[in-house]
């Protein structure tokens, strides 16, 4: 599982920091600051995301 994880987390985390910045950038948020907060949320949500989604592929 623990592959099945980090397989996932390639995909989901860079999914997940792209709709950060987006929806900071729309919020009208285009300095270097919010942004990386943005990412660095996307980053850590993903964690767990990828965690669970793997969980339930792996039954």
């Amino acid at each position: 599982m623990p592959r099945l994880m980090l397989i996932l987390f390639s995909m989901i985390s860079t999914t997940l920091m792209g709709v950060g910045m987006i929806v900071s950038l729309v919020m009208g948020y285009d300095t270097l600051n919010p942004l990386l907060i943005a990412i660095g949320i996307g980053f850590v949500v993903s964690i767990p995301a990828s965690w669970i989604i793997a969980k339930q592929i792996a039954g």
